[in-house]
């Protein structure tokens, strides 16, 4: 196979002889495949643009996104052998070494290995550091001659490998931004560690006093600590979409030309082929019903506590539960065009979106790392040129390289996170994203799902005093023989005496009827028992002639709930429903609950919709939600929190997780995230005041290196013990 050779302007870079020769159809008329690459070298929202639009201009390349939590790219690209390849060389151009994706277990992997990687080096810095600081001890104490320079390069012995084995992040970091004509903050470090270990050891060569190791191995370890801290915060993210890929049904029974059922993988389904589905199986793509009556649990798309009645002519989705009658349905929905797939996209697609935010960090680093350089090549040409000393003048860069490395900027917000991280989780609050404690303090809209968030997602009879009499044990009786949960939560919540049933029968997807003292009795759907259905969540119970009775449920507030509102709303948020119930008892539980602003039946793209509309409006929403249909406004909304018992995807969608499943948390992980943004910008603070004070006596030569070293490790210092303090308060 035959590669081009990259061109000047990486986004020129053609394809090679054999896809070139393929013209415009390798854009359009090319089939589409889905690649996926992990790029470890991903650290911000430039990153992410630099990579996306590289990709994009590349013929063949429909469309990229980047995932900055999971450091990967996804491509949908031409199917042409080859194209693999072409990409991976590509992305090289640009700066970002590419690694295929088979599969999110060797992703799970990589990010483990990447861990004790960091883990590693900061053990080799630190122990490094120790030894090299009480060799210097003993010249500070006034060595000379002959035992000082044994004791410098002994230092140098220690020094330098364990600066080229512990500074590996730094430096591929930086040769990575330098091949592109790019800078980021790893360059100035970089330089600082190299030219720290170059003037010590000319010193050292030369016989000189001082030798300043230590310098290049403190900043090394501090530095780690930091790039350890944030890794370790991006560790606990997945993608939701992934979870929701669970979801789907890796076989279905498809009904053939002579009524034979055979069992096929999912990826074998047409359009129009007829498939069989048993009471208990998950619907495998989208269909309308052909034969059978059931019920459906439609949580996943509605967030419904009643399950949804279908016979022929109703429409499925997949991933939905069957419970009762087995079906018959013809799929006219398969592969991409399910509902279910396009929520996984819809995540996908918000996840991404999400991680453009720009954090303090981010802001604060593009601004920095220019003008670190400036003054250190400043330093070097002046006292140069005004001196002629160019000894003294590489000393005096380097002791300004030094004392302005981003030492206390990289610990800043890491130092923070890990005090806050510690704080939420003693607390029953899990952090799994750092930057969303920035994303939270910013907060000023609260939305809110309904059923298993605000509400204990147990159904209960709302009047149980309201059935006596015959309806009272002919409704135990027909409860108890019937497996339907309203059937069910009907059974717990009567007590006393029980009808004697004879010939008790389960009619799939309508309800239970017997005979009863010779009496036609039936408990089940309105219009089976000849009633008028309403909105609420309720069965119906028909005894012989008389009226249908109506036992309607409800679903109870979680008890902590009007408290954490009361709180939320104190602190001057505005407070939102959505659900994907039924208008009435939405309408009941914002009433109940005092919250005015609701909206009843919406999908998981309308929720998006919803998020999307108050953004527009400058508004910065926190999403509070636990089922799969909340997957995508979780993802999509500016920060997200679930509780411990949500669905998988959500819990891996949001931001934080509440452990215990206390909402009252909610107001609490608020105020630390306020506290943790005043954290950030005190340390920001201290770093700039730092730099006001020792960038002047470095540029006028008042500070060695050695001097710089101590003055950045004690800004160091200071940064992360005012991070502490956030971990101490009550």
């Amino acid at each position: 196979m035959e590669r081009a050779a990259p061109a000047t302007c990486p986004a020129c870079i053609p394809l090679p002889d054999w896809a070139r020769s393929v013209g415009d159809s390798a854009r359009v008329e090319a089939p589409l495949r889905r690649y996926e690459f992990a790029l470890p070298g991903v650290h911000c929202a430039a990153c992410m643009t630099t990579v996306e639009d590289a990709l994009a201009s590349l013929q063949g390349v429909a469309a990229a996104r980047v995932n900055l939590t999971m450091k990967r790219v996804t491509l949908s690209a031409a199917d042409i052998p080859g194209m693999e390849a072409v990409l991976i060389e590509r992305l090289a151009a640009v700066g970002y070494a590419a690694q295929p994706l088979d599969s999110a277990t060797l992703a799970a992997t990589r990010v483990d290995a990447a861990g004790r990687d960091l883990l590693a080096r900061i053990a080799v810095a630190g122990f490094a550091a120790m030894n090299v600081m009480l060799l210097s001890v003993s010249v500070w104490a006034g060595a000379s001659d002959a035992t000082r320079d044994l004791l410098h390069w002994v230092s140098a012995l220690i020094a330098v490998p364990a600066v080229a084995f512990a500074g590996v992040p730094f430096f591929t970091s930086a040769l990575s931004a330098l091949r592109v004509r790019r800078l980021n903050m790893d360059v100035p470090i970089s330089l600082a560690m190299i030219l720290a270990l170059a003037v010590s050891l000319a010193e050292t060569m030369e016989g000189g006093e001082a030798a300043w190791f230590d310098a290049a191995l403190t900043l090394a370890f501090f530095l780690l600590i930091g790039r350890y801290l944030d890794h370790r915060t991006r560790a606990a993210a997945r993608s939701a979409a992934a979870e929701l890929a669970a979801l789907e049904v890796p076989m279905a029974r498809r009904i053939g030309a002579q009524g034979v059922v055979e069992t096929v993988a999912l990826d074998a389904v047409r359009m129009g082929d007829m498939l069989a589905v048993a009471p208990g199986a998950r619907i495998p793509v989208d269909g309308e019903v052909t034969i059978g009556h059931s019920e459906l649990d439609t949580a996943l798309l509605t967030g419904e506590t009643r399950p949804a009645a279908v016979g022929p002519g109703s429409d499925v989705r997949a991933g939905t539960l069957n419970l009762s009658g087995a079906l018959v349905m013809r799929a006219t929905g398969v592969g991409e065009d399910t509902l279910l797939k396009q929520i996984m996209r819809l995540v996908d697609t918000a996840e991404t979106a999400r991680n453009r935010y720009t954090s303090l960090a981010d802001a604060a680093a593009r601004i920095y790392a220019p003008l670190v350089h400036v003054l250190a090549l400043g330093a070097l040409l002046a006292w140069g040129i005004t001196t002629g000393d160019w000894r003294l003048a590489v000393n005096i860069a380097a002791a300004v390289l030094i004392i302005t490395c981003p030492c206390a900027l990289g610990l800043a917000v890491p130092a923070v996170l890990a005090a806050a991280s510690g704080r939420l989780f003693r607390a029953g609050v899990l952090l799994k994203d750092g930057v969303a404690l920035e994303r939270l303090a910013a907060v000023d809209t609260v939305v809110f799902d309904k059923t298993g968030t605000l509400t204990l997602g147990d159904l209960r009879l709302a009047k149980p005093d309201a059935l006596q009499g015959d309806a009272r044990i002919v409704a135990r009786g027909l409860a108890q023989a019937s497996q339907h949960p309203l059937a069910r939560a009907l059974a717990a919540g009567l007590s006393g005496p029980i009808a004697t049933l004879d010939d008790p029968q389960e009619v799939a997807g309508f309800g239970i009827e017997a005979q009863w003292q010779g009496q036609h009795v039936r408990l089940g759907r309105a219009e089976w028992v000849g009633a008028k259905p309403g909105e609420a969540t309720a069965t119906w119970l028909a005894i012989g002639k008389m009226p249908p009775i109506e036992i309607a449920f409800e679903d109870s507030p979680r008890p902590e709930v009007p408290a954490m509102l009361e709180a939320l709303k104190a602190r001057g948020l505005d407070l939102h429903l959505l659900s994907g119930d039924g208008a009435v008892p939405v309408a009941n539980l914002a009433g109940q609950l005092g919250l005015t602003q609701w909206q009843a039946g919406a999908t998981p793209a309308e929720k998006v919709d919803y998020l999307a509309a108050l953004a527009a409006q400058g508004r910065k929403v926190l999403m509070v939600g636990d089922g799969l249909n909340d997957t995508a406004a979780l993802a999509a909304a500016h920060v997200s929190i679930s509780p411990a018992n949500a669905a998988d995807a959500s819990r891996t969608s949001a931001d934080m997780i509440i452990i215990g499943n206390d909402l009252g948390r909610i107001a609490l992980a608020f105020d630390i995230a306020v506290q943790a943004r005043r954290r950030i910008l005190e340390n920001f603070t201290i770093a700039a005041v730092y730099n006001l004070v020792s960038v002047p006596l470095a540029l006028a030569g008042l500070a060695t290196p050695l001097l710089a070293a101590l003055a950045m490790s004690s800004s160091s210092i200071i940064v992360s013990a005012n991070a502490m303090r956030l971990g101490w308060r009550k």
